[in-house]
């Protein structure tokens, strides 16, 4: 090959990349790097995990046979290396847009994603299933599984390793350690080790001192078992996966091929048991403004390249995130018994600013959502005010943990959800569409929602005040409507929403911050000679029943709003009409919620125009119960 000519530009799929001579890989990897860096500071995304796995994703894909061998990448957002060189590299530049490539690893996207992912955690357990299927199958391919970057943390991987070591066929996981919270830095002397030790002469040399050791009386094999299994592990680490069941290797430098090439083909022809290879990575290896950022660019918008300056959009008005967290530490300055958990999120949902105020009374957990809402529970149980931040789309890992132990002993632990309704680029995997849905059928639970950031403000103050039975408000990704912020927060009696307008002929009850967007579409229906009531419902459970009874009285079409799937809030306002006899007065109702479907990427106001929540939609969906029209569906007013 001309040595003047890009090796990437000569690889469409991995069968190409496996014609290159191992001398290549290097210069590969370099270009490999730029080409992720160029692409992101187009599209903005997650970087710093991805430059952390260049060599590693290259050195995969070279050693094994992908697509036949499974190559699973844990939560997905280090997988852009891995779309470029399996035939994604056209449309890289189209990540996370519209119609673009997701942002994560995505089964209708590629044969090369074996397995969607964008939460933590997930990959061991779906390479085990494929593992057995394989076997069941009596097929011949390799399983990997890629985990790292804080997603050790999480238990169901130690399940998933428990189940597999215990059944002890052929499977590989490869433990990207980017932060050295397992292993210092490495050298030669640990690279000559792990390839010794993952060769097939040393692995079958310990397989016959076993089988040798079993002529010994037992507690002689034991012993020999062990001394063999600690002295290694002295010298490499991984004893406790070794107790899990799997043959340690390890720890390599994730950053020279020399070494992982050939360690990854001795590991791909062991035949018996699970092997886990411990990697040694730097997250945002090779862009200088990622290695010296504290985040190291895990998430970044689009950014100059030269500089590494991201083009922040200028805001009119403040994030709800950074409104729940001033007003935290508000209310942390006023009641000592307030305490903050986050599960490895403090700067995404804001807990960075408690933290810094009161780093005695924060704690983050690290990736493991069933844990901080039990821990939560104990917290509440000792008198504690617990306010437990987590995104919508991953309270959903502690589900059973909020019914067994919160609502089940109505401990008053506060769920502060960010990221509620649709979340853009970060598409269905991150999309807090259920949390109404799933909180809501609990009993004895207070849920709120947020039409506005002022209101936000006083959800805060009420949930650190109420202590009866638990309680969660949930607020959007992005920015507020701008609003006049309030001097002093109010505590809001439970279960009682607030009119903002009133009208005869229709009334828009909303649920949460598609408030801004429903007053709009009441100023539509009013230039239509609609009178509109336009309510804030402010509270799901209890709902405010007195509120609904009087809108449905008094008009002729109740809409209700909300961003959240079916079987939320309008559910809950439908089953009371029903019970109530309301609805055989002839008044018309319709609830407008998120559609039943999984929304892909795309802006928010994409998503929320395809969604038909925009003020055009809501007007439409009572102009059209009057037989006359609003203004087009088509329209982003």
């Amino acid at each position: 090959m001309a040595t003047d000519t890009p090796l990437l530009n000569q690889i469409s799929t991995p069968d190409d990349l496996r014609k290159l001579k191992r001398s290549d890989l290097p210069r590969l990897a370099e270009e490999l790097r730029a080409e992720v860096i160029d692409a992101v500071s187009v599209t903005g995304g997650h970087l710093g995990a991805g430059l952390g796995v260049v060599e590693l994703t290259t050195a995969l894909h070279y050693v094994f046979d992908t697509p036949k061998d499974k190559l699973i990448w844990d939560v997905g957002h280090q997988c852009y290396p891995h779309k470029i060189l399996t035939g994604r590299r056209d449309r890289i530049r189209t990540l996370r847009q519209k119609d673009g490539l997701s942002g994560f690893t995505k089964r209708s996207e590629s044969e090369y994603d074996p397995f969607g992912a964008a939460h933590a955690a997930t990959s061991i357990s779906a390479a085990l299933g494929m593992a057995v299927a394989r076997d069941l199958k009596e097929e011949d391919n390799r399983i990997v599984a890629v985990i790292g970057d804080g997603s050790m943390s999480a238990g169901m991987a130690y399940e998933a390793m428990n189940n597999a070591g215990d059944r002890g066929k052929q499977l590989t996981v490869i433990l990207n350690d980017n932060d050295m919270s397992i292993a210092p830095p490495v050298g030669a002397m640990s690279a000559y080790l792990a390839r010794a030790a993952s060769s097939d002469k040393y692995h079958g040399f310990r397989n016959l001192a076993k089988q040798l050791a079993k002529n010994l009386p037992n507690r002689f094999y034991k012993g020999a078992a062990k001394m063999e299994e600690y002295t290694r592990g002295m010298v490499t680490g991984g004893t406790l996966f070794e107790e899990l069941g799997f043959y340690y290797v390890g720890p390599i430098d994730g950053h020279n091929l020399d070494h992982l090439v050939p360690v990854l083909e001795n590991v791909r022809e062991l035949k018996d048991g699970p092997v886990l290879v411990h990697v040694v990575t730097q997250k945002g290896k090779g862009y200088a403004p990622a290695e010296t950022a504290s985040d190291k660019y895990h998430g970044v918008s689009k950014f100059d390249v030269v500089s590494g300056k991201q083009h922040k959009s200028k805001t009119n008005a403040p994030s709800y995130t950074s409104v729940f967290a001033d007003q935290l530490v508000k209310e942390g300055v006023r009641d000592e018994r307030i305490v903050g958990i986050t599960a490895a999120m403090p700067a995404g949902t804001g807990l960075d600013k408690f933290m810094e105020a009161f780093p005695h009374r924060t704690f983050d957990v690290g990736i493991a959502e069933q844990h901080a809402v039990t821990f939560a529970a104990g917290l509440a149980a000792e008198g504690m005010v617990p306010f437990c931040a987590i995104y919508s789309t991953f309270l959903q890992r502690g589900y059973d943990s909020v019914v067994h132990d919160v609502a089940l002993q109505g401990l008053p632990v506060r769920f502060a959800l960010d990221r509620a309704g649709l979340v853009g680029a970060d598409g269905a995997t991150h999309a807090g569409a259920f949390d109404t849905a799933y909180l809501g059928c609990l009993p004895g639970i207070v849920l709120m929602a947020a039409g506005d950031e002022a209101e936000l403000v006083h959800m805060t103050h009420t949930a650190a005040l109420y202590d009866e039975l638990p309680i969660a408000f949930r607020f959007p990704r992005g920015e507020g409507l701008g609003v006049d912020m309030p001097d002093t927060p109010k505590f809001l009696e439970i279960g009682k929403g607030r009119i903002l307008r009133e009208g005869t002929s229709v009334a828009l009850l909303s649920y949460g911050t598609r408030l801004g967007e429903t007053l709009k579409a009441a100023d539509m229906l009013s230039a239509r000679g609609l009178s509109t009531t336009v309510a804030d419902a402010r509270f799901a459970k209890p709902l405010d029943e007195d509120l609904i009874r009087r809108l449905a009285t008094n008009h002729e079409v109740l809409i209700t709003v909300e961003e959240g799937s079916v079987g939320g809030f309008g559910a809950f306002v439908l089953h009371f009409l029903s019970r109530d006899g309301l609805l055989d007065n002839g008044m018309k109702v319709r609830t407008l919620t998120l559609p039943d479907i999984y929304q892909d990427h795309g802006t928010p106001a994409e998503m929320y125009g395809e969604a038909e929540l925009m003020a055009e939609h809501i007007a439409n969906a009572a102009a059209q119960l009057f037989g006359v029209a609003v203004a087009s569906a088509d329209s982003r007013a």
